[in-house]
C-alpha cells in the first residue's frame, strides 16, 4: 500500500495567482510535493493539500 505524507498551505487573499503558482511549483520542483487539493474559501483565501510518497528502505540481510 502506498504511503504518503501530507502537508497543508494557506494562501492569503492578498497573494495573487501567479505568486501561488510559483510557490507551489518551488514546492513540487525542489520538494518533490504534489497538489493533491485546493479549496477556495470565502473572502478569496485558498487552503492547498500537497502530498508526497513516504519512501520507506527495507533492510537486506
Amino acid at each position: 500500500m502506498i504511503e504518503y505524507e501530507y502537508r497543508v498551505i494557506r494562501v492569503p487573499p492578498q497573494v495573487t495567482r501567479a505568486d501561488a503558482k510559483a510557490m507551489l511549483v518551488e514546492h513540487a520542483e525542489y520538494g518533490r510535493w504534489e497538489l493533491a487539493r485546493v479549496r477556495l474559501l470565502r473572502g478569496g483565501a485558498r487552503t492547498v493539500w500537497l502530498r508526497r510518497r513516504i519512501i520507506r528502505v527495507r533492510r537486506t540481510a
